[in-house]
């Protein structure tokens, strides 16, 4: 009930929309037309869950998304991402990253931290601001060029998420599978993408497409969780942006993202 509420709401200001501003519900047609049609299965159910359902706020930023995607030009966004098709810069930062948080040994550290919880998140650096968390690991407090977030997730055994879009195009999203997984239950779902996290651990991806994270196995799952600057002509402007998502994040916006997750961090670092 509450849900048809919602979404009998949402087409009410629509319909006001195209009532007062005919122009610009012109403008957000045409880039939610434009942001449906990236995903490689455009789907009804897909179709309403961006219009109308858990994709309706990334909907609202589609005008902002569609700016992104022409202010990287030439570099045209891939979707689903290996590491070889990345700039040099930022495949060194990457592997810079995954031996840190190995030689960091992060599965052990946290283990007790995540212990109990559901899906738990562990923040380092958030949107380029050096955060506290539980464990400390040094290297991941260093400057970077193109890294802007680092965190770690942690799945419990037989969790999962619900299919949803990520909001914003100014970044790539990194994962790195840290501990070892047995079977092929562990995985993430992007369109008609599947990675197996027992078959590749580092999967890179623009989350803004309608994807899904399960770990049907009976171990918890630990992914390292990092935001990178998607490859553009004008980093400069693009890191702009992403420090004010981070001071607009700052002020509790993250919860509209991770509502369902136990988030641990604490201020910037002195």
């Amino acid at each position: 009930m509450r849900r048809n509420l919602r979404r009998i709401a949402k087409i009410a200001v629509a319909a006001a929309v195209v009532y007062v501003f005919p122009k610009i519900f012109l403008v957000y047609a045409i880039c939610g037309i434009y942001d449906v049609s990236r995903n490689d299965e455009r789907t009804l159910a897909l179709i309403e869950r961006y219009f109308l359902g858990n994709g309706f706020f990334v909907f609202l930023l589609s005008p902002v998304n569609a700016l992104l995607d022409l202010l990287s030009l030439p570099y045209i966004n891939q979707g689903v991402y290996r590491l070889e098709d990345l700039p040099d810069g930022h495949q060194k930062e990457i592997v810079r990253l995954i031996d840190a948080a190995r030689r960091a040994n992060l599965v052990r550290q946290l283990e007790q931290a995540a212990a109990g919880g559901t899906r738990s998140m562990f923040f380092f650096k958030w949107y380029g601001t050096n955060v506290e968390t539980v464990v400390d690991v040094p290297e991941f407090h260093d400057e970077f060029l193109n890294v802007t977030t680092i965190g770690v997730s942690v799945f419990n055994k037989k969790q999962s998420t619900s299919k949803h879009f990520g909001p914003l195009r100014a970044t790539l999203r990194v994962l790195y599978n840290l501990n070892d997984v047995m079977d092929d239950s562990a995985y993430i779902v992007v369109g008609r993408t599947t990675q197996y996290w027992r078959d590749k651990k580092l999967f890179i991806f623009d989350d803004t497409l309608l994807h899904q994270s399960f770990n049907e196995t009976d171990r918890v799952r630990y992914n390292l969780f990092v935001d990178i600057v998607r490859p553009t002509t004008m980093p400069g402007l693009i890191k702009a942006f992403v420090r004010a998502i981070g001071l607009f994040m700052s002020h509790g916006a993250n919860r509209l993202f991770y509502a369902r997750w136990k988030v641990q961090k604490t201020p910037q670092r002195p």
